[in-house]
């Protein structure tokens, strides 16, 4: 026969153990604890297992969307204008380095040289955004050292010549037309009668709709007698 050893304590098969009676809490993680405010934001920024997504820098795309932008034609005129001075500024600078040249004067010229060719780079790009045309008989002025405001001398000379080559041809038709009627009327004086009060009326209706839309600015509507 076996003997039992002392102080041992049978434990029957289908009693529960210690452990099993008083079973200890869960604790929660050290995320869950946290302010849920914290949880929300790790879960904004981080993927689903965790791992931090990278965030993207919108500093530059936001400062290049702030910059203005000038459409103003007027405006970058004047910008590569004094883009212009500033580079003959620089090359007459240069050239008085060039003329005076010597040991310690290499560096100031290489400076100068960088800043003529950083200018020129800056003027092109700026050039680009002026839209402006300029004739070219303008610069074929400036070319031969005449005044360019021959040009626009010239252009208003060739507009009077027109215009009045064009006044010529108008006289011309209304003194065929006035000859035309001063030989109908000779030959159908009741039909010219009747053209002559029907361009009456027109003419009066013409004026009473002009002057209740109001089409001139001065209100004022001239009526050509038909004669």
């Amino acid at each position: 026969m076996s003997r039992k050893a002392p102080n041992q304590k049978l434990v029957k098969p289908n009693e529960p153990s210690d452990h099993q009676r008083n079973p200890i809490p869960n604790r929660k993680s050290d995320t869950e604890t946290m302010d849920p405010s914290l949880n929300s934001v790790a879960a904004a920024s981080g993927g689903g297992n965790g791992a931090i997504n990278p965030q993207t820098n919108d500093a530059s795309a936001t400062a290049a969307a702030a910059e203005p932008k000038s459409d103003d034609p007027k405006q970058n005129l004047n910008q590569v204008i004094n883009s212009i001075h500033k580079t003959l500024g620089l090359i007459h600078q240069l050239s008085l380095t060039v003329s005076s040249f010597n040991v310690a004067s290499q560096l100031p010229l290489l400076q100068r040289l960088n800043s003529l060719v950083l200018e020129l780079d800056n003027m092109t790009k700026m050039a680009e955004k002026c839209n402006i045309q300029v004739p070219m008989q303008v610069v074929n002025l400036i070319d031969d050292g005449k005044n360019p405001d021959e040009f626009t001398k010239d252009v208003l000379n060739e507009c009077i010549a027109k215009n009045q080559i064009t006044k010529g041809k108008a006289d011309a038709f209304k003194g065929l037309r006035r000859h035309l009627l001063e030989e109908l009327e000779q030959a159908f004086p009741d039909e010219v009668e009747s053209y002559r009060e029907i361009r009456a009326t027109s003419a009066a209706e013409l004026k009473r709709l002009a002057q209740a839309q109001s089409m001139l600015p001065n209100g004022d509507v001239k009526v050509k007698s038909e004669l």
